[in-house]
C-alpha cells in the first residue's frame, strides 16, 4: 500500500498545447492517503479515466510527477508500480477456468498452492462464483466475466493500490449493490488504497471515504459525502450531487442578505463585497413552501414514495423543493430557505462567510 502524491500534474494529448483548453487535465496538487477509499466522480469526458491511467502508468503526464510514498514513479511502467486495475469491460482469459483466472496473478508471483487455493475460494465467494469455479470463462455472460475481472483485481493482498475504471457498467443492478458492499468490506478488512472511477453519484457516495469531483479536467472538490452535500465548493458539485441537485439563483449579496428580483433572502452569515457573477445555492431539502417568502409557481409534483419533489420556479428561474409525503402545498405558495443551509458563490466558486466560518 502507498500514499499517492500528484505534484503539479497536468496532461494534454496534443504535442504542443497552447492554452488551458488544450489540456485534458488541468494542473493539480493532491495527496491521497495510504489506505484511503477514493471515488473519481464526474460526467463523461471530464478527465477521470485519464487521471486513473496516469496513476496506473498507462499514460505518462505532460507535466508534473506521480509519487507512491517517497518513490517517483512518473516514468515507471505499470508492472513496477505494484497495482491492480479493473477496467470498464471484462478482461479475462477465455480458455482458462474461473478458478485459473482468479489464481493467475498469485501463481505469477510464485505463491504457495495452499495460499492460492484459500484466497481464490474467498474471492469466488465474495463475487458469487463458487459454483462455476471449474467452468471455462468462454461460455459465461458479460456480467459474469466482469465479476471475474473484479475478483482478479482484488485477489492480491500486497498491492500498492487497486484501481477501478467504472467496473460495474455491465453488472445487473442487484449485483451492483452487492459488489459495492463487498468492496467496502474488502477495504475495511485489508486497508488497500482504492480508487474507483464512476459517473454514478450513488456508487461514489456509497463506496468512498472521500469523493474527488472532476469537471472539465479539473478537480473542483475532494471531500466526504457530507461535505459535498452540505458545502459544495463549486456550483457543478452542487448541481451534480443530489437528486434533484442544488437550486442556484442569481443574487446580489448585501452583507447578510441576498437580493433577488422578487425579494430579499436572509443568509446564515455575513459576506464580504463580491465581484463577478454571484449566486446563492440551496438544496431542495431545505426549501419550505408556506405562507411567507418568495412567490413560487408550482409546475408539477412528483410522488416518489417517501417524499414528494415539487418542481416550480421563482421569478422564472427553476427551483425544486422536497417535501414530506404528508405535507400540504398552499394554494398560493411562497418559498423560504433555511438560512444556515444557503451557500454563496462568486463565478461558480463557494465563498466562505466573513470570520472564516465554513
Amino acid at each position: 500500500m502507498a500514499q499517492i502524491t500528484l505534484s503539479k500534474l497536468a496532461h494534454s494529448y496534443l504535442p504542443q498545447p497552447k492554452g488551458p483548453g488544450d489540456y485534458a487535465l488541468k494542473e493539480m496538487d493532491h495527496v491521497w492517503q495510504d489506505g484511503g477509499a477514493y471515488a473519481l466522480l464526474g460526467a463523461s469526458g471530464c478527465g477521470k479515466t485519464t487521471l486513473l491511467n496516469i496513476i496506473s502508468g498507462l499514460v505518462r503526464p505532460s507535466h508534473g510527477r506521480v509519487l507512491f510514498g517517497d518513490r517517483d514513479v512518473t516514468d515507471a511502467p505499470t508492472a513496477e508500480r505494484n497495482i491492480a486495475q479493473v477496467f470498464q469491460f471484462p478482461v479475462v482469459y477465455d480458455t482458462m477456468t474461473v478458478r485459473d483466472n482468479l489464481a493467475f496473478p498469485l501463481r505469477n508471483r510464485g505463491m504457495e498452492a495452499g495460499v492460492i487455493s484459500q484466497r481464490v475460494q474467498s474471492i469466488a465467494q465474495m463475487i458469487g462464483m463458487t459454483d462455476v469455479l471449474d467452468r471455462k470463462a468462454r461460455g459465461l455472460t458479460a456480467d459474469a466475466k466482469q465479476k471475474i475481472s473484479l475478483g482478479r483485481g482484488m485477489v492480491r493482498q500486497d498491492v500498492n493500490a487497486i484501481l477501478f475504471d467504472e467496473p460495474l457498467t455491465v453488472i445487473d443492478p442487484q449485483m451492483k449493490w452487492e459488489l459495492r458492499t463487498q468492496l467496502k468490506s474488502l477495504h475495511r478488512e485489508f486497508g488497500h488504497t482504492m480508487i474507483y472511477v464512476t459517473h454514478d453519484q450513488t456508487e461514489a457516495l456509497t463506496f468512498a471515504d472521500k469523493v474527488v469531483v472532476m469537471h472539465e479536467g479539473r478537480v473542483v472538490q475532494m471531500g466526504t459525502p457530507e461535505e459535498l452535500f452540505e458545502t459544495p465548493a463549486h456550483t457543478f458539485v452542487g448541481y451534480f450531487i443530489g437528486s434533484p441537485g442544488m437550486n442556484l439563483l442569481d443574487a446580489q449579496i448585501d452583507g447578510s442578505h441576498a437580493v433577488l428580483p422578487d425579494g430579499t433572502v436572509p443568509l446564515g452569515a455575513a459576506y464580504p463585497v463580491l465581484q463577478g457573477r454571484t449566486q446563492i445555492g440551496i438544496r431542495p431539502e431545505f426549501v419550505t413552501l408556506g405562507a411567507e417568502g418568495l412567490p413560487y409557481a408550482v409546475t408539477r409534483v412528483e410522488d416518489v414514495g417517501r417524499h414528494r419533489i415539487v418542481r416550480g420556479s421563482i421569478a422564472g428561474k427553476p427551483v425544486n423543493a422536497i417535501l414530506d409525503e404528508g405535507a400540504t402545498i398552499p394554494a398560493d405558495p411562497k418559498a423560504s430557505f433555511q438560512p444556515n443551509k444557503i451557500n454563496v458563490y462568486a463565478d461558480d466558486w463557494r465563498i466562505a462567510p466573513q470570520g472564516g466560518a465554513v
